[in-house]
């Protein structure tokens, strides 16, 4: 197969916001049953309970894109959020509140199929406990219409790490997939080195992309950074999502890891939720960004 049959380029185009292709390469049918067309809506960093300057409106931009994906004309197949549902606290009580108060938003969605990641503020104080209580586990899989997708948890250990445990039940579920499976991997921090320097990288990330190496058909889709960033590690296509609460400078553009400043006449900037269509035949998605819309 050719370069082109392998991986197609990126496309982007203006609309509220932008639209990523991410072909990989076309297996031929090796026994596995061909899926259906589908998409599905990520939603990242919500940090629910933030308060301070970075976002004024903090109670108002989660309920927004919840509305919002509830008014989309056609539903998606499930919702999936990538991380910090909560701002970070060390209160326990003051914790497992905010996780109350942002299951009850969340329960807003008309979709039934709801999917949640744990991010770093919500996990890593207590090693996930809280989360687990709430949300259930911090690693998991499930399929989708041909489509395998493997949720990873590399926030609950504060060392940013995966853990050798962690990364054999990875090897184990891969084994158990055909080899020409269409695999999305979730994850809240990149798996891939972005910026160490801003935790923005996991540190034995490397590992877990190793073992994905081998499998023609995967695409990663994360959250953390607070932006879109779009990342290839060989055939492995790794996108970044928006944040709901407040947008984070470019990699290594200014000293400090610091939020960029509200705009009060453009207050939404730089926040929004995504759409992901999946096209499992071809193992392709397509992926459009959703602004958060003022009132």
């Amino acid at each position: 197969m050719d370069t082109m049959h392998r991986r197609q380029f990126l496309r982007l185009s203006a609309y509220g916001g932008a639209v990523f292709s991410s072909g990989l390469w076309q297996a031929h049918a090796q026994g596995t049953p061909a899926g259906q067309d589908f998409f599905f809506v990520q939603l990242s960093d919500t940090h629910w309970g933030y308060e301070g300057d970075a976002n004024p409106d903090a109670k108002v931009t989660l309920p927004k894109a919840i509305d919002a994906v509830n008014a989309l004309p056609q539903q998606p197949d499930f919702v999936v959020f990538t991380g910090d549902l909560t701002h970070t606290t060390d209160d326990p009580r003051e914790r497992r509140r905010r996780m109350t108060e942002f299951k009850a938003i969340a329960a807003r969605l008309k979709v039934q199929d709801v999917r949640f990641l744990a991010g770093e503020h919500d996990a890593s104080l207590d090693q996930g406990r809280a989360f687990k209580e709430f949300f259930g586990p911090t690693q998991y899989t499930f399929d989708h219409k041909g489509v395998h997708f493997i949720a990873l948890d590399n926030v609950s250990d504060p060392a940013a790490i995966l853990g050798e445990e962690q990364l054999a039940w990875l090897a184990s579920d891969l084994e158990r997939q055909p080899a020409d499976a269409r695999i999305v991997v979730l994850a809240h921090r990149p798996l891939f080195d972005l910026f160490p320097q801003w935790d923005w990288a996991t540190r034995d990330g490397a590992k877990a992309v190793n073992l994905l190496m081998a499998r023609p058909n995967v695409t990663v889709f994360y959250g953390h950074i607070h932006q879109e960033h779009h990342h290839m590690t060989a055939h492995i296509a790794h996108h970044s999502a928006r944040s709901l609460i407040f947008p984070l400078p470019a990699p290594g553009s200014q000293p400090k890891r610091t939020p960029l400043p509200w705009d009060g006449a453009h207050p939404y900037t730089g926040l929004g939720f995504r759409e992901v269509r999946a096209e499992p035949l071809q193992a392709s998605y397509e992926v459009r960004e959703f602004p958060v819309e003022r009132a």
